[in-house]
């Protein structure tokens, strides 16, 4: 299957490039196919010797294709001395330092914008099943414990205060579907828009204070590193929830479980965590929590549409010497 299809440049790069794609994560099927079928590829990970490849095979390469979770590292890129472009299957690029990529004469993509209604499906869904109690109703249902009036009355979603930590694509998503829910909406991002008609909170703390439930879809990386504190969960307090469809990192997560386990917030869903795949023990046994396994983009149709965007971006370099949809610098 072939994903590219043709787009206008929308970025400056040299020249067009000839070399060796270097893959550095498992990708889904269609996107590997297209890659073996139009590009000299190499799998690193599956080499007997990687480190000898990089040595003796490295000024080959001028393209890597990765995503989030893997990234490139600095002494990647350094042992690369042709790299052009770092092309990430995924929205997310904390984990590759855009900034010394691009000090190197490296661009980068990423793929925004076709997995925001699914992540922002994902975030509502979580949003009703915490504070709903659906997960932990259909245990109770499984366990064959149901009996006339035994579950325990949860919360009611429409009409409360929600806070959404990050007004980007996704969180002005979010917002939209949660209008439907007539919740009151606040936000918080590093400036105020001028186009939404949500109150502007001045802080994570404020957000907090000020909402029934705090979703987070800030971006990750060092910027928002514990942007959620042990104090913004205080803030947020024990009849609040927590819904985290970001990264792991925006939260302090130590803060986060002693909070859950101490009834200091009412409950949280988590798709993503600190250090995954592992998940706290402490976290495993709490109704009122819901675990997910980082899967807010994870339907068939958003991940082809992914994979059909990553593609694009290196193809287009490869031939033209451009990306589709860069990073920009900080």
């Amino acid at each position: 299957m072939t994903l590219y299809a043709p787009e206008p440049p929308r970025s400056v790069s040299p020249a067009p490039h000839d070399g060796t794609v270097l893959q550095l994560a498992p990708l889904p099927a269609s996107l590997e196919s297209s890659l073996a079928e139009h590009h000299r590829t190499v799998r690193l990970a599956e080499l007997p010797d990687p480190a000898g490849y990089l040595r003796d095979h490295g000024d080959e390469v001028v393209a890597v294709m990765t995503r989030a979770r893997t990234g490139v590292s600095h002494d990647l890129m350094d042992a690369l001395p042709r790299l052009g472009a770092i092309v990430n299957f995924g929205v997310g690029y904390e984990t590759t330092d855009v900034s010394y990529a691009h000090a190197r004469g490296i661009e980068v993509s990423n793929t925004p914008d076709v997995l925001t209604d699914c992540v922002a499906d994902l975030a509502v869904g979580a949003l009703i099943d915490v504070m709903r109690r659906l997960s932990a109703a259909d245990r109770y249902v499984r366990r064959g414990e149901w009996v006339p009036g035994g579950f325990p009355l949860t919360t009611k979603v429409s009409g409360k205060r929600v806070g959404i930590l990050g007004l980007g694509r996704i969180g002005r998503a979010i917002a939209r579907r949660l209008e439907g829910f007539d919740v009151e909406l606040s936000y918080h991002s590093r400036t105020a828009a001028d186009d939404v008609p949500y109150r502007y909170a001045e802080s994570p703390h404020a957000l907090a204070a000020g909402a029934d439930v705090l979703v987070v879809a800030a971006a990750g990386g060092d910027g928002t590193r514990g942007l959620v504190s042990a104090e913004v969960l205080e803030a947020l307090g024990p009849r609040g929830y927590l819904v985290n469809i970001a990264r792991g990192s925006v939260i302090d997560e130590p803060a986060l479980v002693a909070a859950l386990v101490a009834g200091g917030i009412a409950g949280a869903a988590l798709d993503v965590f600190a250090d995954e795949p592992r998940v706290p023990e402490a976290l495993m046994g709490l109704d009122s929590v819901v675990l997910l396994p980082h899967i807010a983009s994870g339907t068939h149709e958003t991940r082809e549409a992914m994979a059909e965007l990553a593609f694009r971006n290196l193809r287009q370099f490869m031939t033209e010497g451009t990306l589709v949809t860069p990073v920009p610098g900080a």
